[in-house]
C-alpha cells in the first residue's frame, strides 16, 4: 500500500485528510517541519501533503530541503486561497501540485492518484532508457576483430559531435546497430532516434515522410502531418539506404544540412530543427556519382565521418562470439538450454562465407534453436549449404581444373541435395519434396534420372 505524510499545524486538517485517505493509503501525520523530517526519514512516504505555513520553518524551505535529499519524492502543497501565488512558486521549486482549503475530496484523491501514476510512468521511462542504453552500448555490439575495435573507437570519438556520419556496408552487417550505438552513447540519447528506410518508401511519398505535409497539400492529405525531421527534434535521424533517393529529394536534404531548415509539403512556413543526421547505404556512392544519380555536394555533406563495416566473411574471428550471443538470446526466447555448438558444426560455420552477413547467422541460430532437441548444435542441424561446403568447393575445383565436366558436377550436386533431403525427411518422399519445394512427381523423376534407387535409399 502506498503511503502519504500529512504535514499541517492544524489538528483538524490533519485528521480530516487522514479520514479521507486512510482506506486507500497508509497515512502518517506531522504537525511541523521537525516532525515531518523525522517521519520522512523513518517511513519514506510516497507522497507528502505539505502546508505552506508551518510554525517552525516556512513550507517553501521544507520543500527545498526535501527535494534536495530526494528529488523524486512527490510533494503536494496545502494552501489557503489567498496564498495560491506562493503555491505556484512552490511548484517551480519542484512541488507536483497544490490543493486549497477547504478541500474538495474528489480533487484531492485525484491529484494524489495522478501524481503516483505520473511517478510510476517516469520510473518506467527511466528504466527503459537505461535498458536501451545498455542494449545499444558499444560493449553490447559483438566483435573482437581489429576492424570492429577500430569502429568502436570511432563511435566513442564521434558520439557527442554534431557531424554527419555515413555508414557503408553490405546488407545484414549491422549498419543500424552502429547508428543506434552512436545515438545512445551521445548527449542526444534522451531524445528521439528516428529511422526511415529510403528504399521502402515510394518516391511519391518519401518527401512527405521526411518533411511532413500540410492539410490539403495533395489528395488524401486530410490533416497536417509531421515528418521524420520534426519528430527527431533534438535527437538523431537515421536515413538507411540513402542511395535510393531521387535527385530532387537529395536537394531538399542538402538544404536542411546547409540551413537546418525545411518546408512541409504544401507549406510556406520555414521550420527549423536541431537534428543530427546519420546515413547508411549498401551501394557504392562513388559509382552513383559517376552515373549522375547522386549529388556530389550532398555526398560531401553526409560523408564527414565515414564508417565502413566489413562483411562477416572478412572478420570470421567474430563468429564464435556472435554464436555465443545468439544462442544465449534465443535460448531465453524459446525457453531452451542449448549449451553451445559442436566442434564440427563450428568448423563448417567458419568455412562458410555468409552472404547475408550477421543477419543470416542470427536467423539461422534462431531457426536451429527453435527446432533442435540436441544439447549442442550439431552439424546435422545445419542446412545443406553449410554441410556440403567442402564437397561443393571440391566440385568447383574439379570443374575448373578440367577433371570433371560442368554437367557431371551439376548432377553430383543435385544428387547430394536430394539424398540429404531424403535423409532429413526419414526417407518419406512427400516430405522431402516439400522440403525441396518441388512436387513429388518431379522428385521421383529426378531420382530415376540420377540413379537414386528407391530400394536402397536407407543405405545412403
Amino acid at each position: 500500500m502506498k503511503s502519504v505524510l500529512i504535514v499541517d499545524d492544524e489538528v483538524g486538517t490533519r485528521e480530516s485528510v487522514k479520514m479521507i485517505l486512510k482506506n486507500d493509503y497508509e497515512v502518517f501525520l506531522a504537525k511541523d517541519a521537525e516532525e515531518a523530517f523525522l517521519q520522512i526519514k523513518e517511513h519514506s512516504p510516497d507522497v507528502v501533503l505539505l502546508d505552506i505555513i508551518l510554525p517552525d520553518i516556512d513550507g517553501l524551505k521544507v520543500l527545498e530541503k526535501v527535494k534536495e535529499s530526494d528529488p523524486d519524492l512527490i510533494v503536494i502543497m496545502i494552501t489557503a486561497t489567498k496564498t495560491i501565488k506562493t503555491a505556484v512558486e512552490a511548484m517551480k521549486l519542484g512541488a507536483y501540485d497544490y490543493v486549497t482549503k477547504p478541500f474538495d475530496i474528489d480533487e484531492l484523491r485525484l491529484i494524489i492518484s495522478r501524481s503516483l501514476s505520473t511517478q510510476a510512468l517516469e520510473k518506467e521511462v527511466k528504466y527503459l532508457r537505461k535498458e536501451i542504453d545498455k542494449g545499444f552500448s558499444i560493449g553490447n555490439i559483438i566483435g573482437k576483430s581489429k576492424v570492429m575495435e577500430n569502429i568502436f573507437k570511432v563511435v566513442r570519438q564521434i558520439a557527442d559531435s554534431k557531424s554527419t556520419v555515413l555508414i557503408m556496408g553490405e546488407s545484414g552487417t549491422g549498419k543500424e546497430l552502429i547508428s543506434r550505438a552512436i545515438h545512445y552513447n551521445s548527449n542526444r540519447k534522451n531524445y528521439p532516434f528516428v529511422t526511415i528506410n529510403c528504399a521502402a518508401i515510394p518516391e511519391t511519398l518519401i518527401e512527405s515522410e521526411l518533411f511532413g505535409h500540410e492539410r490539403g497539400a495533395f489528395t488524401n492529405a486530410i490533416e497536417k502531418k509531421l515528418g521524420r525531421f520534426e519528430i527527431a527534434q533534438h535527437g538523431t535521424l537515421f536515413l538507411d539506404e540513402i542511395g535510393e533517393l531521387s535527385l530532387s529529394t537529395q536537394a531538399k536534404i542538402l538544404r536542411f544540412l546547409e540551413e537546418k531548415e525545411f518546408n512541409r509539403v504544401g507549406g510556406s512556413k520555414t521550420i527549423k530543427v536541431d537534428v543530427r543526421l546519420i546515413t547508411a547505404t549498401n551501394r557504392d556512392l562513388n559509382q552513383l556519382l559517376k552515373k549522375g544519380e547522386f549529388r556530389e555536394d550532398l555526398y560531401y555533406r553526409i560523408n564527414v565521418v565515414p564508417i565502413v563495416i566489413p562483411p562477416l566473411r572478412e572478420r570470421k574471428e567474430d563468429i564464435p562470439m556472435l554464436l555465443e550471443n545468439f544462442i544465449k538470446k534465443f535460448n531465453a526466447e524459446n525457453n531452451k538450454n542449448i549449451k553451445g555448438i559442436s566442434k564440427e558444426a563450428l568448423e563448417l560455420m567458419m568455412n562458410y562465407d555468409w552472404p547475408g552477413n550477421v543477419r543470416e547467422l542470427e536467423n539461422l541460430i534462431e531457426r536451429i534453436i527453435a527446432l533442435t532437441s540436441n544439447e549442442y548444435i550439431q552439424h546435422n542441424d545445419l542446412p545443406f549449404s553449410l554441410i556440403n561446403i567442402p564437397k561443393i568447393n571440391g566440385l568447383k575445383e574439379s570443374v575448373l581444373n578440367g577433371k570433371v565436366s560442368f554437367l557431371e558436377a551439376e548432377e553430383e550436386f543435385e544428387k547430394g541435395i536430394i539424398l540429404d533431403a531424403l535423409k532429413r525427411a526419414n526417407y518419406v518422399q512427400s516430405h522431402a519434396a516439400e522440403m525441396l519445394r518441388i512436387s513429388r512427381r518431379i522428385l521421383k523423376y529426378k531420382m530415376e534420372k540420377l540413379g537414386i534407387n528407391q530400394d536402397r535409399l536407407k543405405d545412403f
